[in-house]
């Protein structure tokens, strides 16, 4: 049986889909993604068009290489910045370590054109004590390990959110997974630096 959450949820945006002159960034996450998109949106504007694909499932789901697949065959990105972590916790870090790799490796293939980067999952802080982080943590921290070694065998540009946050509990939701605006703004302006940094290495 494939481990499932209780809600499962898919959320794909493409912005200038009629626009076939202006490279375009493919944004691949969950709502943490989706949550700083608007500020890389804004800051990349005139340079990238932004799509972003952001979904509950776990790399180690084959569905999230189906609805992938969708984005990847209809337009064609310049950069895509990849994470996946902190959902799919029904799966132990070995299936999503694999799931991960035939993940980028599906990517690679559809999409050979593209300056792919891995982007490290942010971690979790304890509900109501944003102070100390959740447990869920050292997990995340062990998908982050073994993520980056695995972009590191495909030479990928690693993007690490992780430390961008991990010493600003201000920049926490009350929930302790998300991000408030000064979290999704410092996020949002990390993540648009890399897509520039990246983005003019490739042309």
């Amino acid at each position: 049986m494939i481990p499932r959450e209780h809600i499962e949820w898919r959320d794909i945006w493409v912005t200038g889909a009629d626009d076939d002159g202006t490279p375009r960034a493919l944004f691949v996450g969950d709502s943490i993604t989706r949550s700083y998109f608007t500020h890389v949106e804004e800051q990349l504007k005139g340079s990238f068009l932004c799509a972003r694909m952001t979904t509950s499932a776990c790399v180690a789901d084959q569905a999230m290489g189906r609805e992938l697949a969708l984005l990847l065959d209809d337009y064609r990105f310049t950069v895509i910045h990849f994470n996946n972590g902190l959902h799919g916790w029904g799966y132990d870090e070995t299936s999503y370590a694999n799931g991960l790799s035939r993940m980028l490796d599906s990517i690679a293939g559809r999409s050979p054109w593209s300056t792919l980067i891995w982007a490290n999952s942010t971690p979790v802080r304890r509900k109501g004590c944003l102070s100390t982080f959740a447990p869920e943590t050292e997990r995340v921290r062990e998908r982050n390990r073994l993520a980056c070694g695995i972009a590191a065998t495909r030479k990928m540009p690693i993007n690490d959110l992780f430390g961008c946050v991990a010493d600003h509990p201000e920049y926490f939701a009350e929930d302790g997974v998300h991000f408030n605006a000064g979290g999704q703004s410092v996020l949002g302006t990390q993540v648009a630096r890399m897509i520039l940094k990246e983005g003019k290495r490739r042309a």
